[in-house]
């Protein structure tokens, strides 16, 4: 078990080098390739209607006129122990872990990250356990009802909630259950230290809108890995032994359906934590998620770099978690590993 919690954690740091790479070179190598010049490049980080002497100081600060390799020596410096920015006579200190500076907002992007990180950990969590939860509960049931008026209910609002999309449900939701029914309040992030009530009435409509996405994709794969699970032998012998039918669909049937659902919620909270662009959006919670389309927006590269660095960084270390899992829900992962 040691040895494999080892080589999982290797795998994970080894991704993690790749992904580095990887950012760095979608956004300092390739516009290069593509045929981009050094002032150009700089004009991507300067933001709109950049001034020629705004350029040249931009160029000079990123050492954007640098060998590629020594670029991206800066780039992971700056990550691991921090980096400087020179305006004129005055410098700036971005301790690490440094994604960037701003040159728009003249802010730090990793502190703006940490400060929206709270609103989109709390959306993604609240909205991981409800499609985890509702989602495998019901691909659980329509299996062991297959045929019946539920199975055909659940698989359709499932087919529904995979076919919509969330800007969709979310302005419906918005219009219908709280302007025109005033069912819900309307969505806002209330720190839960300061009171958990309000934070958790603030979230709870942009929770339900995004997990009635994921949700009905869990319940359609859970139905089918359920399905399959209970054609097999051992079921066929569990029940011949006189086992409940109870124990058998949760302990015997159930265990081995769940390991590629751990896999795909591993990789959706992953992609979830690092920016629900649209319910953000949708919702105006000042997350991530946002922070990236204001970014986009004012053409403000630092920032989406920074994001998506951080955005990758969630999805590995979520893959990393799942592959911890692992052994608990198989134990044969334990000895094939």
């Amino acid at each position: 078990m040691t040895t494999y919690i080892l080589r999982r954690l290797g795998a994970g740091l080894l991704l993690l080098a790749v992904v580095t790479m990887v950012t760095f070179a979608i956004f300092y190598v390739v516009p290069r390739w593509a045929g981009r010049t050094t002032e150009q490049l700089a004009t991507m980080y300067v933001g709109r209607a950049p001034t020629p002497e705004a350029i040249q100081a931009t160029i000079e600060r990123l050492g954007l006129d640098q060998p590629i390799a020594v670029q991206f020596g800066e780039f992971v410096r700056g990550i691991l122990f921090g980096a400087q920015y020179q305006f004129g006579r005055d410098t700036i200190e971005c301790s690490a872990p440094c994604f960037g500076y701003s040159f728009q907002t003249y802010q730090e992007v990793f502190p703006e990250i940490i400060a929206r990180l709270p609103v989109t950990a709390s959306l993604a969590l609240g909205a991981g356990i409800i499609w985890l939860v509702g989602g495998v509960a019901v691909g659980v049931i329509s299996a062991v009802w297959k045929g019946s008026l539920f199975d055909r209910l659940a698989m359709g609002v499932a087919l529904a909630g995979v076919s919509l999309p969330i800007f969709f449900t979310g302005l419906l939701s918005l219009a219908f259950l709280v302007h025109s029914w005033g069912l819900f309040t309307t969505p806002r992030y209330v720190p839960p230290t300061e009171d958990p009530l309000a934070w958790a009435q603030g979230l709870v409509l942009p929770w339900l809108t995004l997990a009635f996405l994921h949700a009905a994709m869990y319940a359609r794969q859970t139905r089918a890995g359920m399905l399959e699970t209970l054609n097999e032998d051992y079921i066929r012998t569990a029940r011949a032994k006189g086992l409940s039918e109870r124990k058998v669909v949760l302990k015997h049937a159930l265990r081995p359906t769940l390991t590629p659902i751990i896999t795909i919620f591993g990789l959706d909270l992953g992609l979830v934590l690092g920016g629900a662009v649209l319910t953000e959006q949708v919702f105006s919670l000042n997350g991530i998620g946002r922070y990236a389309v204001q970014a986009i927006t004012q053409s403000d590269l630092p920032v989406i770099l920074g994001v998506t660095l951080f955005g990758a960084f969630f999805i590995v270390i979520s893959n990393l978690i799942v592959d911890l899992v692992y052994p608990l829900v198989d134990p044969r992962v334990r000895i094939h590993g």
